[in-house]
């Protein structure tokens, strides 16, 4: 696994829960401080969607297998960045409408007004827990796709040592077969010679006794 990738991996789920955190209280302002943390939260979002290019360019130079298992990763994330700036674009069209209603009924009802912004809070408060809820899932599929890739490049792992191991036996299979044959030959080699020096005894005895028969019969 590639230490950069997780590096800007790091960063970007720590920005990502941060600007979650920020989108949550920012439904709950209104005015200029709204504005401002609207502004906040656009800012980071630039800097989470850098991270997110860092991660593709770094996840596009690795080796293939490594490279699937972080893709499958950028793309949960790239949903999460896409839900974050859905979220931001909510709250913004909000904080329009509301002062679009203030101005058009002239706030002659204020209570009902305020009745009314917190029901939008609260609707506001229940989009973002399941917008909350949806990158937990992500981020757990994430991480499950995590999991199956160290699985799958550990099983690699441990063909590629069997097969080395089965590459060293066969190796030391033939050099042992080596080994074997040049003894052979040499022990085919010795027992030719000595062949032929028995013969070359036998020949000496059968023409030294075939002497003395003569001498003994010639007297």
């Amino acid at each position: 696994m590639s230490e950069v990738f997780e590096g800007y991996e790091r960063q970007y789920c720590e920005l990502s829960a941060n600007l979650s955190k920020k989108c949550t209280s920012a439904g709950f302002l209104d005015g200029e401080q709204k504005k401002q943390k609207i502004s906040e939260i656009r800012s980071r979002l630039d800097e989470a969607e850098a991270l997110i290019r860092k991660m593709d360019l770094e996840a596009r130079s690795l080796q293939p297998n490594v490279k699937a298992v972080l893709l499958a990763k950028l793309r949960e994330y790239k949903s999460d960045l896409n839900n974050l700036k859905s979220e931001l674009k909510r709250i913004s069209s909000a904080n329009q409408a509301a002062r679009d209603e203030l101005l058009e009924s002239g706030m002659t009802d204020a209570l009902t007004v305020s009745a009314d912004q917190r029901a939008k809070l609260l609707t506001s408060t229940e989009r973002l827990n399941r917008s909350s809820d949806r990158v937990k899932e992500s981020r757990r599929t994430m991480l499950e796709t995590e999991d199956l890739g160290v699985s799958i490049l550990q099983d690699l792992h441990q063909q590629r040592q069997s097969l080395l191991h089965a590459h060293d036996t066969l190796h030391g299979v033939d050099d042992n077969i080596s080994r074997s044959k040049k003894v052979l030959t040499s022990i085919s080699r010795r027992m030719s010679r000595n062949k032929w020096i028995i013969s070359s005894i036998i020949a000496v005895l059968v023409v030294a006794i075939i002497l003395i028969l003569y001498f003994k019969l010639s007297k």
